[in-house]
């Protein structure tokens, strides 16, 4: 029987990222994910001081250290998240920081508004939890200015028969952590819709970056 992957609906995601809120770092551990990988991604975006970037499932806030260096201090970062329990991480980390040019919102990203145009915006690591991917993408490239950069940071199945072979303990495993659907190729969803075109792997093909810039 081919192995195949259920959509759980929103809310069911939610109430999973509620709980595992104290454990993203572990997740991170246990799935392998490569050193440095967040900056790299936040790299890839090609951002300058002063602009304004958006972060498509921010979760706990891990990757808000790197967007907020990149724009500096008269940049604009932006979250958005709908699971409470990760912004509530998220927020004390901003706190923490004193950081007053991050603003963090609760809601579906297909729903979500930005109070500005925005110069770039990132998927971390969420665009495969979310069963209505297309719709968030439609609105993040609505949300992009003319020229905006788009990048997708994510892992995926390695190539051949290596992830064939995994497929099927990839599916156990996401069902009982994080929910992120190991048969959706983003790559092949953004390359249409963007120009200049990038995508990047890493760890033998089991992570990677893509990119693009969205057409005037």
């Amino acid at each position: 029987m081919a192995v195949q992957w259920a959509d759980y609906d929103l809310d069911d995601i939610r109430h999973r990222y509620d709980r595992i809120a104290s454990l993203i770092v572990p997740f991170e551990w246990l799935l392998f994910m490569p050193t440095a990988f967040r900056r790299t991604a936040v790299a890839r975006i090609g951002l300058q001081g002063g602009e304004r970037v958006l972060e498509i499932g921010c979760g706990t806030g891990r990757n808000l250290p790197f967007l907020r260096e990149a724009v500096g201090p008269t940049g604009t970062v932006y979250g958005v998240d709908f699971s409470a329990g990760m912004l509530a991480r998220a927020r004390a980390g901003v706190a923490s920081h004193g950081w007053d040019n991050v603003v963090l919102t609760e809601c579906d990203a297909a729903e979500y508004r930005a109070p500005e145009p925005l110069d770039a915006v990132m998927f971390g690591l969420s665009y495969n939890t979310m069963p209505h991917h297309r719709a968030v993408l439609a609105r993040a490239l609505d949300l992009l200015k003319p020229g905006g950069r788009i990048v997708i940071m994510d892992a995926k199945l390695p190539p051949g028969i290596g992830g064939r072979m995994v497929l099927p303990f990839s599916i156990w495993l996401m069902k009982h952590t994080v929910l992120g659907n190991p048969c959706i190729r983003p790559w092949e969803h953004l390359e249409p819709l963007v120009d200049d075109f990038q995508m990047e792997e890493y760890l033998f093909g089991s992570y990677y970056v893509c990119r693009g810039v969205k057409r005037g």
